[in-house]
């Protein structure tokens, strides 16, 4: 295997643009990019929940990781949701030929597995991975898959080849994130947050190396991070707490991806805020209120310079 992505630090989940037509947006997906990187993302994601990864087709997925492996010299990592161990592999090798080098796996879904099943299932894509020089994170969000998973499985999936970290983004985040913790010592996985960083300063108490939140916040995101590092707890904490109002709002069932793509829009960074379906798209009343919050933070948009070409 290559050398370890060892991701760390704010690692954004992209929304994906779309025009107000529905199709896919690619220089608005370019100028975001150098948004998150000029923000100081240590990596990016794509075909997260907040990409809208439910609505996106094989040829958009493509298109996509490759113009963010083109601009980002960052690590990327590609989200596979397949509903068995054949269509993950087959995901997993396309996006590692593309160049992404983390594969964010949620369990299979439709049916059920056995906790047995998921150790031959995340074993079998780890030891794929290892043959590509890639490594898989296990995406651990029975909210959006329904499978649950416990600290002492997750623990039995740290021992396998190419598997080394995990998304934990089951409620409540916190005291699972501390048992995973001792759970793991002794193990290479990594800890990482989701859920649009609602808990942020907790997980990272808790152990987690990095968080994966909505994209539009990271400039914000960072310079919290940086200061919990730096044992600047005060200093961290009342950085969170400016922005937990947007972090909230960017968690509203339905509308989640709505509110990421509006706050974009108001800070420049993509052309429009259309949704595809089943996702909604906000109401005016909801832009009247959320820009509110916008005007309280003091938004600042792309720096001086950027912009796709």
């Amino acid at each position: 295997m290559m050398e370890s992505a060892g991701l760390d630090g704010v690692v954004p989940v992209l929304a994906t643009p779309f025009s107000t037509g529905g199709d896919l947006d690619r220089a608005s997906l370019r100028r975001l990019v150098e948004f998150e990187v000029a923000a100081g993302a240590s990596g990016l994601a794509v075909f997260g929940m907040a990409s809208e990864t439910f609505v996106l087709t094989d040829e958009e997925r493509i298109a996509i990781l490759q113009d963010v492996v083109d601009v980002a010299p960052l690590p990327v990592v590609a989200g596979i949701s397949a509903t068995g161990l054949a269509p993950a592999r087959v995901q997993l090798t396309r996006y590692a030929e593309l160049g992404a080098r983390v594969m964010m796996v949620l369990p299979p879904f439709l049916v059920k597995p056995a906790p047995g099943q998921l150790v031959e299932f995340f074993g079998a894509l780890g030891t794929h991975a290892v043959g590509l020089g890639v490594e898989v994170m296990v995406q651990d969000a029975p909210g959006a898959s329904g499978v649950t998973m416990t600290p002492q499985l997750i623990a039995e999936l740290a021992a396998l080849p190419g598997v080394t970290s995990v998304k934990v983004e089951a409620p409540p985040t916190v005291p699972k994130m501390c048992e995973l913790t001792g759970a793991l010592a002794g193990t290479r996985m990594r800890l990482l947050g989701g859920l649009n960083a609602q808990f942020l300063i907790d997980e990272l108490d808790c152990g987690a190396v990095a968080t994966m939140p909505g994209c539009e916040l990271t400039d914000l995101l960072v310079p919290i991070v940086q200061a919990h590092r730096a044992g600047e707890t005060t200093a961290a904490r009342r950085g969170f707490e400016r922005v937990l109002p947007l972090i909230v709002w960017g968690l509203q069932p339905g509308y989640a991806w709505a509110v990421h793509k509006e706050v974009l829009v108001h800070r420049g960074i993509i052309a429009d805020a259309t949704v595809r379906a089943p996702a909604r798209r906000a109401t005016s009343r909801m832009r009247e209120l959320l820009h509110q919050v916008l005007t309280a933070l003091e938004l600042r948009g792309l720096p001086v310079g950027a912009g796709a070409t």
